[in-house]
């Protein structure tokens, strides 16, 4: 079936779910016993719709319209039901990894314009020593030796705040500053994250093989390999919504440029929510465990594999029911 015969037979249906959200957005009023049972079946349709049209490639627009619906409308169906701490491990366990998954095209170029630069930069570091100096200042470089020199008692940004709950303090504002920045510059049409995120893999590849030709290898890598799970794939997925905000600015379809961002920025919102909590979690872990210089190497080696797989089984599997995942 082509889009125009697709959406002259069944625009209508969604349609009629779009009025009832807007009703329940607005609050006006309370809905007649009937409009309530017609929302659940609305929804479900819209939701197949929404599979369909993904399936047969429809235009972006369609595709990106049936989707709001569909977030829209699962909020309103479940947000009367559950109390806030219900809705807050839903969120959690289940909507935030699905929509990591929904988006998931930019969130693998955003996993590219991180990590490959780095890695290119890393190798290239090794093989040239003096290049980290056309990313980072000699002051920079000497801050990081120190950080990272075996004999301190503690691993990672110098120890300016006397306990590891002012360090926690730190380290999320530091996390949240940097992934707002990847996130909210995608508003340059995209190019803004692209830069943050090529910049960041392009600072750590220099800093990873700067420490390695330092012989620091053992103090870096068991300090980040804990949070760096959580931390850098907070950074992904803000680049992966900032990406969605630059796409849907250069390529609105049949909509305003306004529109578009609108649609996109309800998505990406979400994104952002699920990266906040990722990133506390990751400077929980860096003040009070990846910070430690007296535990073993393959000690703090098993825990950040072991946390890299939750992260990956996490947003892999996390919400799934049966074979595929609810729109």
């Amino acid at each position: 079936m082509k889009q125009g015969q697709f959406e002259a037979l069944y625009q209508p249906v969604w349609q009629a779910l779009e009025t009832l959200i807007e009703q329940l957005e607005a609050r006006k009023g309370v809905l007649t016993a009937q409009q309530l049972t017609e929302f659940a079946p609305l929804y479900r349709k819209v939701c197949h719709f929404h599979a369909l049209a993904k399936e047969r490639r429809y235009s972006s627009y369609l595709v990106d319209k049936l989707g709001d619906l569909v977030v829209r409308g699962h909020q309103q169906l479940y947000r009367r039901k559950q109390p806030l701490a219900q809705q807050f491990l839903r969120f959690i366990v289940t909507d935030f990894p699905r929509l990591v998954r929904q988006e998931q095209g930019y969130f693998w170029t955003a996993t590219a314009l991180l990590y490959l630069p780095g890695l290119l930069l890393f190798l290239a570091v090794l093989w040239q020593p003096d290049l980290v100096y056309t990313i980072m200042a000699p002051e920079q470089v000497d801050n990081f030796e120190e950080m990272y020199n075996p004999a301190n008692r503690t691993l990672g940004s110098a120890r300016e705040s006397a306990t590891n709950w002012q360090m926690f303090g730190f380290y999320i504002s530091n996390n949240i500053g940097v992934s707002f920045r990847t996130f909210a510059s995608g508003l340059l049409y995209g190019i803004g994250s692209i830069f943050f995120l090529v910049f960041n893999g392009l600072l750590f590849g220099a800093v990873a093989g700067h420490l390695t030709n330092a012989e620091y290898t053992e103090t870096f890598f068991t300090f980040v390999v804990g949070h760096g799970s959580f931390e850098l794939t907070a950074i992904v997925i803000s680049g992966a919504a900032g990406l969605k905000l630059g796409y849907h600015l250069l390529n609105p379809g049949n909509r305003t440029r306004l529109e578009a961002l609108k649609q996109a920025g309800r998505i990406a919102i979400r994104l952002v929510y699920g990266v906040i909590i990722m990133l506390v979690i990751a400077a929980f872990i860096e003040a009070f465990w990846s910070s430690n210089n007296i535990l073993v190497p393959w000690q703090k080696y098993l825990v950040g594999a072991a946390l890299w797989v939750v992260v990956i089984a996490y947003l892999c599997l996390s919400g799934r029911q049966g074979k595929a995942d609810l729109p």
